[in-house]
């Protein structure tokens, strides 16, 4: 039997959500999200969950099953999907549709992670004692130098790759870059990659509609009961910083919504700078 996994990706706001149900629908699949925020729970307007309309028409796996508190990783991930995308074809599936716009999360689920030591909280502590005193490009500047082959393995914009990067290299005393994957693991399946595009100004818009559709339902009240977990890696991301500085009085709130909007733009465009490479990608403009 033909054992098939189609990932669609593309940039956020694009709309891969309703165009993997569509497949899914098509080949009788579940949808396996490859998104590291959706999967955690309350944090639902902020990462665009789907709706319930949408997680009603299909089965969803990994949308809000993580408690904030856990520390999970793209290593983690490669390991539970896996075992789930292996039990859903023993159950009969032929094909089977994942989604989602994190790179580390399809890198992992395609490729693998290569292993790196676990998490040491002394030295993570002192990383984010740094980062509050000195700031980010400090903190960049100093893994650049230690770990010259750095550009291309991680997210420099993504200040918990960066410290973790910083943390491997204080506890092994070798190059981040240096547990990169040699080689692709093999996978005893066919992986087809669907990337889903738009004109740069189509994007744009739907991602501004997105950001003040997310004010509109709450977004603000949703950063607001989560404030106690604020200084946790899952809520470092884009819509919830920024309306952290907006309740501290920082910003004002026509402020922070014109941030969230341009800060995601920023992070669309990362995500096709990553994925631009890669030729093995079919893409198709909407």
């Amino acid at each position: 039997m033909r054992r098939r996994l189609i990932i669609v990706l593309g940039p956020t706001a694009v709309g891969k959500t309703d165009y993997s149900i569509d497949l899914a629908l098509k080949y009788g699949s579940p949808v396996i999200s490859c998104d590291s925020r959706q999967i955690y729970k309350h944090m639902t307007i902020g990462t665009a969950v789907p709706t319930r309309e949408q997680l009603a028409a299909v089965k969803h796996y990994f949308i809000q099953t993580k408690e904030l508190t856990e520390v999970y990783t793209a290593g983690k991930y490669e390991i539970e999907a896996l075992a789930l995308i292996r039990r859903l074809f023993d159950e009969g599936h032929e094909t089977l549709v994942a989604c989602g716009g994190s790179m580390f999360y399809i890198d992992a689920l395609v490729s693998g992670i290569a292993p790196t030591p676990p998490a040491n909280p002394e030295v993570r502590a002192a990383l984010q004692d740094r980062l509050d005193r000195e700031g980010a490009e400090a903190l960049v500047s100093e893994l650049q130098k230690a770990d010259p082959g750095i550009s291309g393995t991680i997210d420099l914009a993504n200040m918990r790759k960066v410290m973790r990067a910083l943390e491997v290299i204080a506890i092994t005393g070798q190059p981040y870059s240096s547990f990169k994957m040699t080689a692709p693991k093999q996978r005893d399946f066919e992986i087809e990659k669907v990337g889903i595009m738009r004109e740069r100004e189509e994007l744009y818009a739907r991602i501004d509609a997105r950001v003040e559709r997310m004010f509109a339902d709450g977004l603000i009240n949703e950063v607001r009961s989560l404030n106690e977990f604020r200084n946790l890696s899952a809520l470092q991301t884009v819509g919830y910083r920024e309306v952290f500085d907006l309740l501290d009085g920082a910003i004002c709130e026509e402020e922070a919504v014109s941030l969230v909007k341009r800060n995601t733009r920023h992070y669309a465009k990362r995500q096709l700078t990553w994925w631009r490479p890669d030729e093995s990608i079919r893409w198709i403009n909407l």
